[in-house]
């Protein structure tokens, strides 16, 4: 059986009886005799500001504050060379259409208002032909590479738009993270999305000052990583890493997979602002990152042919080969044969380990050493000056 409500159509014996009555006449006769009328529009209003402020959090506030400054790279560069019979097998194969050159995606931010834009250098590659930046508004430009440096993986782009102002983002203090805040990172992953709008994922700082060499092929040496479980896929790389202010702690730069798969399984690593902060300001400067100071010395990573033939400790480590007379080295008492294991609160593990540590100090630091010489250790410390001329 169905009962049908609500259809129109009268009752005879009713209808001509009875008066239809207003369903608000029916039980409100008069407004003003309900306490608290005046201010249902009032409670409405607060209800629906409570509903959305329910939603609305630091990190809703951060990504709305910073969403602007994320843009999407594109860098294309030459293809290596091939040798002729490759070429003609891949002509053979994919006639004259087969690729003649790369093509890379990732992510960058904004960091001032006339156009300067960081990234990471593996996005933009050692020799571009062409960047290409998409930003959150849908619109694309030239970059203009400044300077990058492969060490650091760091790389500072510009550009140019007649009576244009972009959004950016401001530093933070890296120095300042706590381990368990919240962490934001923002970016393009896999370059699925052409209209540049940026892709947020959220978690925490797990860890900071990690130590990590990501590909033993090739020269980059990423130290003092900050660690987060915040999603850092391919296309993320690049990207800001934020804090619940919307500031940069970082730059997001590679994941840990474990050799299990190419995707996120949980440790992402971003280089700390204060690095990146002081190699952006040489790459503004100069368009290169050079050391302001010169540690008089010269040295080697520690290998098990040296280690044999000069009968040195079984260590990792730095061999020095040379001292400059007029440089700190020399004045600290540091000798040719002596073997660094220590600079600063880091152990040294190859040559270029060391030169991204030198990174971190300027000229006027005091930098502590420690070596090994005939099977002692020393302490030693280094107060770093600019460069002078051997005698």
């Amino acid at each position: 059986m169905f009962l049908l409500t609500g259809c129109e159509g009268e009752n005879p014996e009713t209808a001509a009886d009875e008066t239809e009555v207003p369903f608000s006449a029916a039980f409100i006769e008069n407004e003003d005799e309900i306490p608290g009328i005046e201010n249902l529009d009032m409670n409405r209003q607060i209800l629906i500001e409570d509903l959305t402020l329910s939603r609305t959090n630091a990190i809703t506030r951060a990504v709305e504050q910073a969403s602007g400054a994320v843009v999407s790279v594109m860098s294309t560069s030459p293809a290596a060379r091939i040798d002729p019979f490759h070429e003609e097998l891949l002509r053979f194969f994919f006639g004259e259409q087969f690729p003649r050159e790369n093509t890379n995606m990732g992510s960058g931010f904004i960091i001032s208002e006339d156009g300067l834009i960081v990234t990471n250098q593996h996005v933009v590659g050692s020799n571009p032909a062409e960047i290409m930046i998409h930003t959150t508004d849908g619109r694309s430009y030239n970059a203009t590479l400044i300077g990058s440096d492969e060490l650091t993986d760091i790389a500072l782009l510009r550009v140019k738009s007649e009576n244009s102002v972009f959004p950016f983002l401001e530093f933070s203090n890296s120095d300042e993270i706590i381990v368990g805040e919240w962490a934001i990172a923002l970016g393009n992953p896999f370059g699925l999305f052409d209209d540049g709008k940026p892709t947020v994922t959220v978690g925490v700082v797990s860890a900071i000052n990690r130590d990590f060499r990501a590909d033993p092929n090739n020269p980059r040496v990423y130290i003092d990583m900050i660690q987060t479980d915040a999603a850092i896929n391919r296309g993320n790389s690049g990207g800001p890493l934020l804090n619940s202010e919307g500031k940069v702690v970082g730059v997001n730069t590679f994941i840990y997979t474990g050799g299990t798969s190419a995707g996120f399984v949980g440790l992402g690593f971003a280089i700390p602002s204060n690095r990146v902060d002081r190699i952006v300001t040489q790459l503004l400067a100069t368009g290169v990152v050079m050391l302001d100071y010169d540690p008089g010395m010269e040295f080697t990573s520690m290998t098990e042919q040296l280690i044999y033939r000069y009968r040195l400790p079984y260590v990792q480590g730095l061999l020095v080969t040379s001292v400059n007379k007029n440089g700190p080295a020399y004045e600290c008492g540091i000798m040719p044969g002596d073997v660094i294991v220590k600079i600063g609160d880091e152990r040294v593990v190859s040559e270029m380990h060391a030169w991204a540590l030198l990174r971190d100090y300027v000229e006027g630091d005091t930098m502590h050493i420690e070596l090994i010489r005939e099977n002692d250790l020393y302490e030693t410390e280094m107060v770093l000056r600019q460069k002078i001329s051997a005698q």
